[in-house]
């Protein structure tokens, strides 16, 4: 039942959302909302399961600063600000039936927000009043993701601000060791609470969420639309950049022979 509970918000969420973005012509709001559910989910699933509180309160704290702070960034950077490329480009793709396959996609974004909240129910649901280690080390991986991807998110923004860097590539404080710090650090917070769960019982059932998030980032929504669309305006400069730097996992850079 919580899950169909998560299902019936997430529909009226996200069913409000692609009526917003029919008003305003901005369909990334999705991406806001997206973060948003999250906590969303996590207060729902606090007050409607019978576990231990303490492991709830601390799930709960640990979902609701990471969804809000990402939320609030990515509304500030779509506020204002003409449509993201990715979604101007579906709408092409997709022609006069846009409206109707963005409602399609924005209800594939509320089911894949369920799947993700799964370690958050298993977590409410575990009744156990002691936290074991493991749950700790959750705790301790979920506060460097933060701290790492807030760091990665201000030094770009701060990067962009210069005047004097419009046109170059951000390799400055993290974005020096990896091409995506903040997705590195956004996969790392899903282990977080993966590890978290594995406390509870059946609990290992949620690495599928790092799984399913790894494989977007690598594969689908991450890395490969963010740099083909770096590529095309930046060229030779980003080449060099790929050729130096990991992509993913912030590493010391790759000495480049003349």
């Amino acid at each position: 039942m919580l899950f169909v509970y998560g299902a019936a918000v997430l529909f009226v969420l996200f069913t409000a959302t692609w009526l917003l973005q029919l008003k305003t012509g901005n369909a990334a709001i999705v991406d806001t909302i997206w973060s948003a559910s999250f906590p969303v989910l996590a207060i729902l699933y606090f007050a409607l399961t019978d576990g231990h509180n303490l492991r709830k309160i601390i799930m709960t704290v640990m979902v609701i600063a990471w969804g809000l702070r990402l939320a609030l960034y990515l509304f500030i950077r779509t506020i204002g600000h003409p449509e993201d490329a990715r979604y101007t480009a579906l709408r092409a793709k997709w022609g006069v039936h846009h409206n109707a396959y963005m409602l399609r996609f924005f209800y594939f974004q509320a089911i894949l927000a369920l799947v993700l909240s799964l370690p958050f129910a298993l977590v409410m649901s575990n009744p156990d009043p002691v936290l074991k280690v493991v749950e700790w080390m959750g705790v301790a991986v979920w506060t460097v993701a933060v701290v790492g991807e807030s760091l990665s998110d201000y030094q770009l923004k701060k990067f962009k601000a210069d005047p004097s860097n419009k046109g170059k590539i951000c390799d400055v404080g993290l974005w020096y060791y990896s091409r995506h710090p903040n997705y590195f650090f956004e996969w790392l917070i899903w282990v977080s609470y993966f590890i978290f769960a594995t406390g509870s019982p059946m609990g290992f059932l949620s690495i599928l969420c790092p799984a399913a998030i790894l494989y977007f980032l690598l594969k689908v929504t991450g890395i490969p639309y963010t740099e083909e669309q770096t590529l095309k305006s930046k060229g030779d400069a980003y080449r060099k950049y790929q050729a130096s730097t990991s992509a993913f996992v912030p590493w010391p850079k790759k000495r480049i022979h003349s």
